[in-house]
Order: C-alpha cells, then structure tokens, then sequence
C-alpha cells in the first residue's frame, strides 16, 4: 500500500546511472550551459568529472527526501482521519499503530534531509559552486536542482 510520489528527474537520475567507467563519454547529450560546465570534461571527449558522480547521489538523497515528505504527509492524514471518529479515553491499538507509523516516517523524513544536506555539501564542494551568503544550502541546493537539471531528458 506505499504509495511512490514522482520525481521530476528520474529520467535524467537514470540516464547518469547508465555510465559506467567502460562508456565514460556522453555522447549527444544536450544539457544546459551551466550543467554541462559541471558534469562534463572540457576536453573533446565528454567524459564525466567529480561533480557528475557527486549529482547522482544527490538527485537520490533529493528523491528520498521526497517520498519521505510525501510518507510523512499520508501517515498524518490517516491518522488526522482516523482520529476525527474515535471515541475519547484511552486510544485504540491502532491509534497507537497509527501514531507509530507516523513517527517512523517522521524520523525517516529526518534522516533523508540530513542524507541530502550531507551530499549536497560535497557535491558544491566538488563542483565550485559558490553559495551566496544567508541562504540555506538545502534551499539553495534544491533551486539549483530545480533550475538546472532537465526534468524530461529523453535521449
């Protein structure tokens, strides 16, 4: 019954999980000025840098963060839901179940923000990406994704 949330750059996550070090070029791949700077070589080549190999870890944590948001918000409404009608006293067992689903995908939603700040922090590093001061690198980092990566990538 878990529902999977969509992420917008599955198709270009699994485009960059297809290299491997025996193809290491990208060959006819079109991305944005600033991406292209990023993740490919300046030589003829194309091969991928550092930083391409920091942005697939990242797109991850960004996905998992995601589903964990999109968890956390379902296991509350169903108990928001389930709440409305229950009697007053001593909670039912699955009250409690419910209660317990809800701070599992809490911590869960906790732990895929701290992931995703922990790779986000290396992929800056490793890409020279400057942050401008007074501003999270989470929010930051998730406009830059936003921003940067292509949603549809069909190639």
């Amino acid at each position: 019954m878990a529902a999977k949330t969509s992420f917008p750059h599955d198709s270009f996550l699994r485009h960059l999980e297809l290299f491997d070090e025996a193809t290491p070029t990208v060959a006819g791949m079109t991305l944005p000025p600033p991406l292209a700077r990023i993740l490919l070589t300046s030589d003829v080549t194309g091969a991928l840098t550092k930083a391409a190999d920091c942005l697939i870890p990242l797109l991850k944590a960004r996905q998992a963060m995601l589903q964990a948001a999109f968890d956390t918000e379902l296991a509350a409404d169903e108990l928001r839901r389930y709440q409305k009608f229950a009697k007053a006293g001593q909670p039912s067992a699955h009250t409690v179940q419910l209660r317990q689903k809800q701070a599992s995908a809490r911590q869960a939603s906790s732990r895929s923000k701290q992931s995703f700040i922990k790779v986000a922090a290396a992929f800056v590093r490793e890409a020279g990406i400057e942050i401008p001061q007074r501003v999270a690198l989470e929010e930051f980092i998730t406009h830059w994704i936003d921003a940067n990566v292509p949603k549809d990538f069909s190639q």
